[in-house]
């Protein structure tokens, strides 16, 4: 029977995790766009089987596509390449070729001021024509080429290709030129044997990718893709006539403009499957990253629920905003979600789910890579510039990092696109800023969050911590040792989660209020009783085991009533989880030896603690009181206290669901004797000085 149950829980989770991921899937099927497909079919060849067929509106005619390919091919041939000119290099490879001679040639000498002159002429002739580091030949731009552009700053010319030398045929014309001139002037043979040509051959011409890619780019965009135009009411075809190639291509170009005019699509079905298939792949993405990565979300309906329903909510907000062509959809502050994500879960579900919204949304956005691009990068800096919020000035500066970060990649884009940044649109950094500012609506959509899915933040931790709050004041009028204890608690449990690793706002309130329970009997509790009064004097043992077990009972039903969190409920459930009220426990044992005795009645109700700071609290909560009821507090009787009663909680399985590890342990163990021995002034014991005097 209990396999059954087993089973049957096992089936139900998995078919609500089904069924929530399904809704989602649902909900963006619905929110995102879909095109209906043309409503006529047919086929070239056969009949036209609807009936007479009038133009709806004016359109133009589409040239095939085998046609405006044909014309793509002849405009990209008449583009003439470009190849930029350095006006530079020749005057300073005729400086260092001039350098040379004053050094090897005597230049008061007729024959050697004519050679010289004739080189640098020869030289500045060379560059004068323009040098490509290799032959014109091999560059494929220049293939089916005769001329080629050069490009001087902002001056254009022409020039032949046969013209233009290649490095090679430049040190070829030079090295002959000083041949020449070593025949002509017998005197000068060794000075110009000693010139190195190749010193002086360096290409001034630069294919220009750029410029060139550019030009094409225009090229193409003036190729026009209509040939002629219909008018609305024109006929386009009668029932029963045979669809000819002229006829298919009005229909086809009907069908493409109706696509734009109507966003119908080419075929609603296969739209709508791909549609479906694009989504439901996001959806199991994301659930097998919560199944990896946070698991805790699956069997928690609230957090599980609000993730989805907060992420078809931006979506569906953003493909809103989208719709007014008077609006961008970088107005939508997209930011804000990993921003509440963070808040509620962490950083990697925050960056991951931020993730696959922008992928959704990017596919139906305009300029979808770029969207994509500038929502994700900005997303995380959000969620890194705003790891705690709990200060005003934390928001602030997230909302200047997002603003520079969209800006910065913005310019960034447009100048790979446009190489320039002459043709940016300034305009676009009015949507940049006030999606920024709108990141100011974290706050008020945290606090509505919080009360709709009983989550907590950060700035509602630090609002609990305050020891001015109601059940607090309470607390510490009622039951002024628990509550001294329990800030002691809250200082031990803050100092070890900072250096663990957790939430430190959550300890600390966890730690204020794990013992609100004792409110109701706090006479009960040796922190509260007066000198000689003991009512558990008047109790037996079993009875007294009760009253201390079911502090942790009321706590729970006392948060309850004054509604503090769930994340705060913990603390008080975990703190001593399944251990026994070990005292009454064996006294009862001591006095009845001979009954059979129900651990049970001894035991509290737990749950075990899961998060590392609930079983940071618990692990404190009883070393404290412990510490603190030793006579004599040396350095050894405390740390014999800690590592005791940490060992027997593992050892006992108390920390069986917990996230801390060993190592974290260790560390716990270190901080709690450092703090209880500053805490109760503990002395290190000197050594005694040995005599060093021999006795006579």
């Amino acid at each position: 029977m209990s396999n059954f149950f087993d089973r049957l829980k096992k089936y139900t989770r998995t078919f609500f995790w089904f069924l929530v991921f399904l809704v989602t899937a649902g909900l963006l099927f619905f929110i995102l766009p879909g095109e209906p497909r043309f409503r006529y079919e047919y086929q070239k060849g056969t009949p036209w089987n609807h009936e007479n067929l009038v133009a709806p509106f004016d359109f133009a005619i589409l040239k095939k596509t085998e046609e405006i390919e044909r014309d793509r091919q002849e405009q990209l041939k008449s583009v003439i390449p470009y190849f930029t000119y350095d006006t530079l290099m020749g005057d300073q490879k005729i400086k260092q070729l001039e350098a040379d001679w004053e050094v090897l040639a005597d230049t008061l000498n007729k024959s050697a001021s004519a050679a010289l002159e004739a080189i640098t002429q020869q030289l500045a002739g060379l560059y004068r024509e323009g040098i490509l580091p290799r032959s014109s030949e091999t560059y494929e731009e220049l293939a089916t080429k005769s001329e080629l552009r050069k490009r001087i700053g902002n001056r254009v010319s022409r020039i032949k290709k046969e013209s233009i030398y290649s490095e090679k045929s430049a040190y070829n014309e030079l090295n002959s030129t000083m041949n020449t001139l070593a025949e002509k002037y017998p005197d000068l043979e060794e000075t110009l044997l000693q010139l190195q040509p190749e010193r002086y051959i360096s290409s001034n011409l630069a294919y220009d990718n750029i410029t060139t890619q550019k030009e094409r780019e225009e090229v193409i965009r003036n190729i026009s893709t209509t040939q002629g135009l219909v008018q609305a009411g024109e006929r386009i075809i009668l029932e029963g006539e045979i669809i000819n190639d002229e006829r298919y291509q009005i229909l086809e170009s009907l069908k493409a403009s109706y696509e734009s005019e109507r966003g119908e699509g080419i075929n609603r079905y296969t739209v709508y499957i791909g549609k479906g298939i694009l989504i439901i792949v996001f959806m199991i993405l994301l659930f097998t990253f919560i199944q990896i990565y946070r698991i805790d979300m699956l069997t928690q309906f609230r957090k599980l629920s609000f993730l989805l329903l907060f992420l078809v909510s931006m979506i569906m907000l953003t493909m809103f905003i989208n719709s007014f062509p008077r609006l961008h959809i970088y107005l939508v502050p997209f930011a804000i979600f990993p921003i509440v994500i963070h808040t509620f879960f962490d950083s990697r579900t925050a960056i991951f789910t931020l993730i696959v919204a922008s992928l959704i949304t990017g596919f139906y956005a305009p300029n979808n890579y770029e969207f994509v691009l500038l929502q994700v990068t900005a997303g995380v800096v959000a969620v890194f510039s705003l790891n705690k919020m709990h200060r005003r000035g934390h928001l602030i500066m997230a909302v200047v990092w997002v603003l520079l970060t969209y800006v910065i990649l913005y310019f960034a884009l447009e100048m790979i696109f446009e190489g320039t940044l002459k043709n940016i649109d300034l305009k676009m950094l009015q949507w940049f800023a006030l999606s920024s500012i709108l990141i100011v609506l974290v706050y008020p959509l945290v606090f509505i969050f919080e009360k709709m899915f009983g989550f907590v933040s950060d700035v509602t931790l630090i609002e609990l911590s305050d020891t001015n709050q109601p059940l607090l004041r309470k607390m510490a009028e009622e039951a002024p040792g628990s509550f001294q204890h329990s800030l002691q608690i809250a200082n031990l449990s803050e100092e070890i989660i900072l250096k663990i690793g957790g939430n430190p706002f959550l300890v600390r309130a966890g730690s204020l209020y794990h013992d609100i329970g004792k409110i109701a009997r706090p006479e009960f509790f040796i922190e509260n009783q007066a000198v000689g009064i003991n009512p558990h004097d008047k109790l037996n043992y079993m009875k007294s085991a009760e009253v201390i077990i079911d502090h942790v009972k009321n706590g729970v039903k006392l948060a309850k009533k004054y509604k503090l969190p769930e994340a705060l409920v913990e603390f008080i459930a975990t703190h001593h989880g399944t251990t026994k009220a070990q005292y009454f426990y064996l006294k009862h044992q001591e006095e009845n030896p001979d009954e059979e005795l129900d651990d049970k009645l001894f035991v509290y109700p737990g749950p075990l603690p899961q998060s590392r700071e609930a079983t940071v609290v618990m692990i404190v909560d009883g070393i404290e009181a412990a510490s603190r009821s030793l006579k004599e507090k040396t350095h050894e009787n405390i740390k014999d206290v800690v590592n005791k009663m940490i060992d027997n909680k593992i050892r006992d399985g108390q920390l069986e669901n917990s996230e801390v590890t060993f190592h974290d342990i260790k560390i716990i163990k270190e901080t709690l004797l450092n703090k209880l021995l500053n805490i109760y002034h503990v002395r290190i014991e000197y050594p005694k000085e040995k005599s060093n005097k021999i006795e006579k």
